[in-house]
C-alpha cells in the first residue's frame, strides 16, 4: 500500500494533469452514492462537519474519503479541512493507497473550478480576484492561471495579514501582478473571474457589483445555511453547478432562493456532466455573466485519487 502524505499527494497532482482528469471522469461518469454529512458540536466554538464519500469504477477502483471542518480551527491558525482517503482495486479490494485527504480536496476543488472556468470564462479573462484567505485560496489562483492566461490578480480577505501572504505567494509561484484590495465591491467591478472561497454564513459578493462577461466561482458556503453570493447575483447570472442535485440541496447560494421561490431547478442551465460531455455550450457570448456553484463531489476525490496513485506508481 502506498502512502501518500502532502507533499508527495501534491506533487503528484498537477493542476493541468488533474484538471484532465476530472474532465475524463465527468465524462465517463461513475459509481457515486449521495455523502454521507453529519453535525458535530464542538462546545464553545461552531459545529464541525463530518463527511464520508465513496465513489467507485465498476472493476477499476472504489475509495472512499474521511473528511471533517472544523470553522473554529481559524483561531488556531489550523486548517479547517482535516481528511484522508483510501483507494483500493476494484476488482480484489486490495487496499492501493492512503492518500493525504486534505491536499487531495483542495487541489481537486481547485480544479473543479478552473475546469468550469474553461467552460464559462472568457477566453480572454486576465483579472482574477480572490475572495478568502484559506488553504483553497492559493490554490484556486494556481488552478484557474492553469486554463486562463491570468495577467493580475487581486486578493481580498478579512485578515489583510493573511490576504498579504497570499498575494506575495501568488506572485511568486506565478510571476504576474499580485495584490491585494480593502474596497471589495470595487475591485469586483474590475474582475473578469471573481473566485470565492468562505465560510460566510451570508453573501460576500453582490450581483451589483459584477461586471457585464464577468465569472464568478462559487467554491464555500457547503452548508444550506451558508452564502456567500446575493439575490442579485443569482437573478443576473447564467447558473451552473458541478452537480446539480448537490448544489440545490447542500450549498445555500442555490439552496436558499430556490426555497424562497427565487430560483427554480430549471434555472440551472447545466453542471460539470453536461459541460464535459458536450450537452450545453457553456458560456454563450462575451458580455454573459456567468455563475459556477461547487459543493464537491465524490468523483472528483476519486479522480484525483487515481491519478495520484498511478503517478506515483510510474516515478517509482
Amino acid at each position: 500500500m502506498l502512502l501518500l502524505g502532502p507533499e508527495d499527494t501534491k506533487n503528484h497532482l498537477a493542476f493541468p494533469a488533474l484538471i484532465d482528469a476530472l474532465r475524463a471522469m465527468f465524462a465517463s461518469g461513475c459509481e457515486m452514492p449521495l455523502r454521507h454529512h453529519h453535525n458535530m458540536e464542538v462546545p464553545g466554538e461552531p459545529d464541525a462537519t463530518l463527511l464520508l464519500m465513496p465513489a467507485w469504477q465498476p472493476g477499476k477502483y472504489f475509495g472512499v474519503k474521511l473528511a471533517s471542518v472544523f470553522p473554529g480551527n481559524s483561531t488556531r491558525n489550523m486548517p479547517a479541512i482535516s481528511a484522508s482517503y483510501v483507494l483500493s482495486n476494484g476488482t480484489t479490494g486490495e487496499t492501493l493507497a492512503l492518500i493525504d485527504g486534505g491536499e487531495l480536496t483542495a487541489r481537486r476543488t481547485a480544479a473543479a473550478s478552473a475546469l468550469a472556468a474553461d467552460y464559462l470564462a472568457r477566453k480572454n479573462a486576465r483579472h482574477l480576484v480572490m475572495v478568502g484567505t484559506g488553504r483553497l485560496s492559493l490554490n484556486l489562483i494556481e488552478a484557474h492561471a492553469a486554463v486562463r492566461a491570468l495577467e493580475k490578480v487581486t486578493v481580498w480577505g478579512r485578515s489583510k495579514d493573511k490576504a498579504d501572504k497570499i498575494a506575495a505567494a501568488a506572485a511568486d509561484r506565478l510571476g504576474i501582478q499580485c495584490e491585494v484590495s480593502e474596497d471589495l465591491p470595487e475591485t469586483c467591478a474590475t474582475a473578469d473571474i471573481v473566485s470565492v472561497a468562505t465560510l460566510s454564513e451570508t453573501p460576500v459578493v453582490s450581483g451589483d457589483c459584477l461586471p457585464n462577461g464577468c465569472h464568478l466561482d462559487l467554491v464555500g458556503a457547503f452548508k444550506p445555511s451558508m452564502r456567500e453570493s446575493d439575490d442579485a447575483a443569482i437573478l443576473k447570472s447564467s447558473l451552473f453547478a458541478d452537480t446539480r442535485e448537490g448544489a440545490m440541496t447542500e450549498g445555500g447560494d442555490f439552496a436558499i432562493p430556490l426555497r424562497e421561490g427565487i430560483l427554480t431547478p430549471d434555472s440551472i442551465l447545466a453542471d460539470l456532466y453536461d459541460l464535459c460531455r458536450g450537452h450545453h455550450q457553456g458560456r454563450r457570448d462575451d458580455s454573459e455573466i456567468t455563475l459556477f456553484k461547487s459543493v464537491g463531489a465524490a468523483l472528483e476525490d476519486l479522480a484525483g485519487a487515481i491519478l495520484a496513485y498511478e503517478t506515483a506508481k510510474a516515478s517509482s
